[in-house]
């Protein structure tokens, strides 16, 4: 297969599927300590370690977002419009697949119709439906998809590090060039993040660049942010002394979940996002209080908190 060659966008965009759709609790199951990082929940620890808690050890419900479910919905159709042969992937064929994949998705999660409860005259899931079939139409005048043949779509990796931490995560689309070069794409249903924020936004796919790395020993060529929100596209081209630094920054991070799980200690960290929190009425800095830790603890060494350690990172 090859790359498409038409220009690269300007810069990106934000959002994501399945992971950020608002799932809660597996019924039944007793909390356990994480095993496992993957760049949402990672994200989660450095916005609040008090989050991250919530929703890995506790795993409190959530609920559905209609941005999220968008999300989840928009990502589904671009990759399955792949399946048809390159002559019959039009803006208008996907399009035409939203409603479909959203009938799919809400009959495998009908608490989903809660978003759209006293909608009787349908307008407010019609008006839904358009936003998401809007942001598939525009990303064709990013990218042309009669020109591309991907070598893997919503590709699950999972790899572990020398240290044992286990690393894993799903890839939204891989391309693969006949000269073997490697890039990452992945889409994102928001805006693109200022300048200022996009090392945020590229960590996710250093994580996955890291993984590919260790899976396959080839680090790489590209990593690509497509943005259907505001219609950008952020590229960057990653080398082995990036992968490390993600490497010993997740090491870092780790070690300060594995603290704050063995103590307890999962300290909030207040920022202009806790006003859009679902936790609020379990947060301290509400006036909450969080539920009783459901796994062994023990106190903190002398010398400081988990979170003290995050210094590192």
């Amino acid at each position: 297969m090859g790359w498409s060659t038409e220009q690269d966008g300007a810069a990106a965009q934000g959002g994501h599927g399945a992971e950020a759709a608002g799932a809660g609790p597996d019924e039944g199951v007793r909390a356990r300590p994480p095993v496992a990082l993957s760049p949402s929940r990672a994200s989660d620890f450095m916005q609040c370690p008090l989050l991250y808690r919530f929703r890995v050890i506790d795993k409190l419900p959530e609920k559905p977002s209609a941005a999220a479910t968008r999300g989840t919905v928009v990502h589904a159709v671009l990759e399955r419009l792949f399946d048809a042969p390159a002559a019959e992937r039009t803006a208008a064929g996907a399009r035409a697949m939203v409603p479909g994949e959203w009938a799919k998705l809400l009959a495998k999660r009908p608490e989903l119709a809660e978003l759209f409860a006293g909608d009787a005259d349908g307008e407010r899931l019609a008006t839904w439906l358009a936003e998401a079939e809007a942001l598939v139409e525009r990303w064709f005048s990013l990218e042309d998809p009669t020109r591309l043949e991907p070598a893997d779509r919503e590709l699950y990796v999972e790899t572990v590090l020398e240290s044992g931490l286990q690393l894993r995560g799903f890839i939204d689309r891989v391309d693969v060039a006949p000269t073997g070069e490697v890039r990452i794409v992945d889409y994102k249903t928001g805006k693109a993040p200022r300048p200022q924020f996009a090392e945020g936004a590229l960590f996710q796919m250093k994580f996955y660049a890291l993984v590919m790395w260790r899976l396959r020993g080839v680090v790489p060529r590209r990593l690509q942010l497509v943005y259907l929100g505001s219609g950008d596209v952020l590229t960057y081209d990653p080398g082995e002394a990036d992968l490390r630094a993600v490497e010993r920054k997740l090491l870092a991070l780790w070690e300060a979940i594995r603290l704050a799980t063995e103590t307890g200690d999962w300290r909030p960290r207040p920022t202009k996002l806790c006003g859009w929190c679902d936790h609020q009425a379990h947060c301290p800095e509400f006036g909450g209080t969080p539920p009783v830790y459901p796994l062994e603890a023990r106190p903190a060494d002398a010398g400081g908190s988990p979170q003290g350690r995050m210094g590192a990172i």
